[in-house]
C-alpha cells in the first residue's frame, strides 16, 4: 500500500493510540443556539464528539471528547454558528473526514438523504417555513462546511425522510385539499433517523431484522413514537411540525385547535404569543411549573409537590395513549422499544407508562427494568408477549452511515464523488 493511502487509512496519534479514519464520517447537527458534532469511524469507541453551545453569548464554548476519550473545553465567546463551525473543523480537519454528514430537520418532500448539490440546497431552503427554527441553521452549517470543506461530498440526511413511507391515511390531515396540493399541509413526522436506527437494531436482537411490527418512544426534551412494520415507518406521533403528539419537556404535544382562538379572543394573545407558549413554556415545564428537565420533575415529585406528579401522570398516560393508537397501524406487535435521554434512563417512567397498557400483553420485568444500567441495551421484559427493549439511540451513527451509503451511489454513478 502506497505511503498515503497508508496514512490516510490509519493516523498514529502519538501516546493515544491509533485512529481509524478509513471512512470517517464528520457529522454536523446545528440547532438555533448550538452545534452537535461527531466524527464518526468504524468504532464508535473511536468516536470525537461535542457540543459548541451558547454561541451569539460570552459564555459561549465548544465542550466534547477527543482522541483517547480526552475531554475537550473551548471558550469561544459571542462566536456565532459560522465562527464556531469554523474553530471545529479547523481542529477536525486534521483528522481527514471523507465525507460529511448533516442532520436536516425538514426536508419537505424529500424522501431520502440526498448528496447537495445547489438543487438539494434550494429545496431544503423552500422547506423553512415548515421548520422555522431549525432549517436556517441547518443552512449555515452547510454553507460553513461547503466553503470549507470544498472538496468533500457532503450529505443531508432528512428527520422527515424515514417517515415518507407512511399512507396517505396516515399523513393526510381532514382539512380541504387545496391545502395539501397547494402549501404541503400534511403530516410530516421527526425523529426520523432515531426512530430508523432503534428499530432496526431491535429487529435484528430480536433475530428479525427488519421484519415485523415494532413501536418506538424517543422521550427526551423532544418526544415522539413512531410504528414500525418490516422495517418501515407506517405512523408516527409528530406532524406538520415537532409540536404535534405526545407532552414533551416544553412541548404541549396535541392539545383542542380550537385553543388558539380561545386564547387569541379572551386574553388577547396574537399568534407569535400562543406559538411561544406552546412550544417554549407548555409540556412539563407547563405542568409542573418547575422545569423541563424530567430528572427534577421526578425528584419534586418524590418530595410531594402535586403539580410534579400531575405532569408525570399526563406524560405518561398521553405516552401510552399514543402507543396504542399507534399500534392500529400494525398488523402484529413483535415489541416495543424506549430511546432518547428519558428511555434510555428512567425506568420509573417506563414503569408508568407500561402500566397503562396492560390490554397489549407487554409484561414488565421489574427487576430487569430498574437492575438496567443507565444508557445501556437491555431486554426488560418477562419473556412472554411482546418484547421490551431499552435500546441507546445513535443519529449520529444512523447519519454517518446513510451518508455512505448515498456516497458510495453517486461514486458509481459519478466518479468524481468519492468517500477516500
Amino acid at each position: 500500500m502506497p505511503f498515503d493511502q497508508e496514512v490516510r487509512k490509519t493516523i498514529f496519534i502519538s501516546g493515544l493510540g491509533y485512529f481509524n479514519v478509513a471512512t470517517s464520517v464528520l457529522v454536523i447537527n446545528c440547532g438555533s443556539s448550538s452545534i452537535k458534532y461527531a466524527l464518526v469511524s468504524e468504532r464508535r469507541e473511536d468516536r470525537i464528539y461535542g457540543l459548541a453551545e451558547n454561541l451569539g453569548a460570552a459564555d459561549a464554548r465548544i465542550k466534547g471528547i477527543t482522541v483517547g476519550g480526552e475531554p475537550l473545553e473551548l471558550s469561544i465567546p459571542y462566536a456565532d454558528h459560522a465562527k464556531a463551525l469554523e474553530t471545529l473543523l479547523a481542529r477536525l480537519a486534521n483528522y481527514k473526514p471523507q465525507a460529511i454528514g448533516h442532520r436536516v430537520v425538514h426536508g419537505g418532500s424529500l424522501t431520502k438523504a440526498e448528496l447537495l448539490t445547489p438543487e438539494i440546497v434550494e429545496r431544503i431552503r423552500a422547506a423553512t417555513p415548515l421548520a422555522p427554527l431549525h432549517n436556517p441553521a441547518h443552512l449555515i452549517g452547510i454553507e460553513a462546511t461547503m466553503r470549507l470543506f470544498p472538496e468533500l461530498p457532503q450529505v443531508a440526511v432528512f428527520d422527515t425522510a424515514f417517515h415518507q413511507t407512511m399512507p396517505a391515511h396516515a399523513y393526510r390531515y381532514a382539512i380541504p385539499k387545496f391545502l395539501y396540493t397547494e402549501h404541503n399541509v400534511r403530516r410530516y413526522g421527526f425523529h426520523g433517523t432515531s426512530h430508523a436506527y432503534v428499530s432496526d437494531r431491535g429487529s435484528e436482537l430480536a433475530g428479525k431484522f427488519q421484519k415485523g411490527g415494532w413501536l418506538t418512544a424517543h422521550l427526551g426534551n423532544g418526544s415522539s413514537t413512531c410504528a414500525v412494520w418490516n422495517g418501515q415507518s407506517v405512523d408516527t406521533s409528530m406532524g406538520l411540525t415537532p409540536l404535534e403528539g405526545v407532552v414533551m419537556g416544553t412541548r404541549s404535544g396535541d392539545v383542542d385547535p380550537s385553543l388558539h382562538s380561545f386564547l387569541a379572543k379572551n386574553l388577547g394573545w396574537d399568534l407569535a404569543k400562543i406559538d411561544k407558549v406552546l412550544n417554549n413554556e407548555s409540556g412539563l415545564l407547563g405542568l409542573s411549573q418547575l422545569s423541563n428537565d424530567m430528572r427534577t420533575v421526578i425528584e419534586a415529585a418524590e418530595n410531594g409537590n402535586e403539580d410534579a406528579c400531575l405532569a408525570i401522570e399526563v406524560f405518561s398516560y398521553r405516552l401510552a395513549k399514543s402507543l396504542a393508537a399507534l399500534s392500529c397501524g400494525l398488523p402484529s406487535i413483535d415489541g416495543l422499544i424506549f430511546t432518547g435521554g428519558i428511555g434510555e434512563n428512567s425506568a420509573y417512567i417506563r414503569e408508568k407508562t407500561l402500566a397503562y397498557l396492560p390490554h397489549f400483553g407487554l409484561q414488565l420485568d421489574k427487576d430487569q427494568n430498574n437492575n438496567l444500567k443507565r444508557g445501556t441495551e437491555g431486554r426488560i421484559d418477562c419473556g412472554t408477549g411482546p418484547q421490551i427493549w431499552v435500546i441507546p439511540t445513535d443519529e449520529e451513527g444512523r447519519i454517518a452511515k446513510e451518508t455512505r451509503q448515498v456516497v458510495e451511489v453517486s461514486q458509481n454513478t459519478s466518479p468524481e464523488v468519492s468517500l477516500a
